[in-house]
């Protein structure tokens, strides 16, 4: 099957959008990864909520997790308002990797072994039209595996 045809639409936020919109667009429908476009609408990182979540502690609950219990609710609090003035790139982790992509003819196999290697949830699919470059949508992990191991 071609990444066409296993491609579906996913939720995705530009760079220039509010990090505070993207949170909640990743928590709201339960994404397993953030997609972020560049201002051409082209894919520029995909993020998963994991290293999101950790954009959000402080630095010391991160180096050891135990640390973490310390935290109150007060400093629960606080977590929107750490994002809430920033934009997507400035809250992206600052080791960005290229976002894993495929064109439109690509096979499944070749999307697993991609996914696979760069440790994401989730591809994205471009399609070209002449000069132009578009996203097409995304093969998540869930929609592969369902793919792979007996579904549709």
């Amino acid at each position: 099957m071609s990444a066409h045809e296993l491609a579906e639409p996913y939720p995705h936020v530009s760079t220039d959008d509010d990090a505070i919109d993207a949170a909640q667009l990743l928590a709201e429908h339960k994404l397993p990864a953030l997609l972020v476009v560049d201002t051409d609408g082209l894919p520029y990182a995909i993020v998963p909520g994991s290293q999101l979540l950790g954009q959000l502690l402080p630095e010391y609950a991160l180096e050891d997790p135990r640390l973490a219990a310390v935290l109150s609710d007060e400093d629960l609090d606080e977590v929107p308002e750490k994002i809430r003035r920033l934009t997507v790139a400035e809250w992206l982790p600052r080791r960005r990797f290229r976002p894993p992509t495929v064109g439109p003819d690509a096979g499944d196999l070749q999307i697993a072994a991609l996914m696979a290697g760069t440790h994401s949830p989730l591809v994205a699919v471009v399609e070209r039209e002449g000069d132009q470059v578009r996203l097409a949508g995304a093969v998540t992990a869930a929609r592969l595996m369902q793919r792979l191991i007996g579904g549709s």
